[in-house]
């Protein structure tokens, strides 16, 4: 996946700030939406944003 993707139009929120935010100890959807705000403003991205923290948390 390439890390400068962006996820969230509205936060600005890409790949690599979810990749961060997992590296940094969010191991949920809910924990790297905490730290990130991905998908908290008006929710459009959220079935990519689940689908791209699922893979960085399964390794992919």
């Amino acid at each position: 996946m390439n890390d400068e993707k962006i996820v969230c139009n509205c936060t600005g929120v890409t790949i690599g700030d979810i990749r961060a935010a997992i590296e940094n100890g969010a191991s949920t959807f809910d924990e790297v939406q905490e730290v990130t705000g991905v998908s908290s403003v008006c929710g459009q991205c959220l079935d990519y944003a689940q689908n791209v923290v699922k893979s960085i948390l399964d390794g992919e």
